[in-house]
Parts: C-alpha cells; structure tokens; sequence
C-alpha cells in the first residue's frame, strides 16, 4: 500500500470512507528533500546515436505528504542552474551559456506542484509549474513511492523515483547544430530522473 492510497467503494455512496491507516497518517507532515541523497538527473540524445547523462548538485526542496489525502500534498523545487554537471567542464561551460541556460540571468530553475494524484499501490502523479528561462509550461511527473524509514541519525525520512519527459524547445532551448550525414547535434527531448530522499521536519 502507497503513502497516499485510498480505497475506493464505487458500489455505494453512502459507505463511510475507509479508516485511514495508522502506519501511513503517522507519515503526513512537512519533509525537506536531502540533496545529498537526491539526484536530479536528466538524458539527452548526442549527434543521435548516443546519450549524455547530467545532474544538477545544488538545489533546495520542500514536500508537504498528506498521507490520507494526496491532493492535498505539495513540492516544491529550486535548483542552481550554475551546478549543471555532465562530466565535462566544456560541456557544462556550453550549457551554463548564452546558447542554453543564460546562468547569469536565469540563475534558478523552479517547480511548483499543481496537482497530486493517487495511481494506485505506490504510483503517484506529480504536475505542477516548471519555469525555465523565465517560461513556465506545466510539467508532470510519474513518481514511485519507495518507501520510508528512520535513518541511524534518528531522521525519518521518505524516499521517491520520478521519471518525465519535455521537448526543452518549449522552454525556449533552441540552439542547435546539423550534423553532415542528417539531424542535429542535441535532441530536443529530454528525459528527466528523479530519486528523492526527504527528512520529515514537523
């Protein structure tokens, strides 16, 4: 059973909702996402025959998990753009420039969430405002609740994968370049990865 899960009776309108689960209300509350155990992770088709994989490493989260009600929890997301990492310096360079993120004038990337939906078992679906060069276009985000534990540390914490894909044309991420035996250097979809770890606070 997921953290959000509720059953549903389409039988009758009148049966009492079914009592929420100790073990999973125990769970609702506010969490801050631990970024040293979080990776956000995006892939990017290279001269289109090959992937490039990257991560942001530095970014601030905040979750509130209602653990009886799923429309009712939020997340929010504020990544350094700067901390853009590929595994190579001129690459990271490229992307960090006019010709991608403009880091000096668009420094931040923002989520916003709109909307939480219960799946069924542990599959949940995250769409809120994702702002990008100061577009915002809706993202959504298939997630999987993986579960939850208390660390040695005496932390709770919660932990999610999450997987998405946009075209960053419409962020306004147009540069590219063609290749001499057809295509184009960069794709225009990117697939996104998520693997959350977040630490209860209240």
């Amino acid at each position: 059973m997921g953290i959000f899960s509720r059953k549903n009776n389409a039988t009758a309108t009148t049966t009492a909702p079914a009592p929420v689960n100790p073990d999973l209300a125990a769970l609702t509350g506010e969490y801050t996402i631990d970024p040293s155990h979080t990776t956000l992770g995006f892939v990017a088709r290279h001269a289109m025959v090959t992937n490039v994989k990257g991560s942001f490493q530095e970014f601030t989260g905040a979750l509130h998990l209602d653990g009886s009600d799923p429309s009712r929890s939020t997340a929010v997301l504020d990544v350094e753009m700067a901390s853009i990492d590929t595994g190579s310096a001129d690459r990271d360079g490229h992307l960090k420039s006019a010709d991608f993120f403009k880091t000096e004038e668009f420094p931040k990337m923002t989520f916003r969430s709109t909307k939480v939906e219960a799946l069924g078992g542990d599959d949940y679906r995250l769409t809120g405002d994702l702002t990008i060069l100061g577009t915002t276009k809706p993202l959504t985000i298939d997630l999987e609740f993986n579960g939850a534990a208390k660390d040695p540390f005496g932390n709770e914490r919660v932990g999610f994968e999450g997987k998405a894909e946009i075209l960053r044309s419409e962020w306004g991420l147009t540069w590219n370049a063609a290749l001499e035996t057809g295509g184009v250097l960069v794709s225009d979809k990117i697939k996104l990865n998520f693997d959350i770890s977040a630490i209860k606070q209240a």
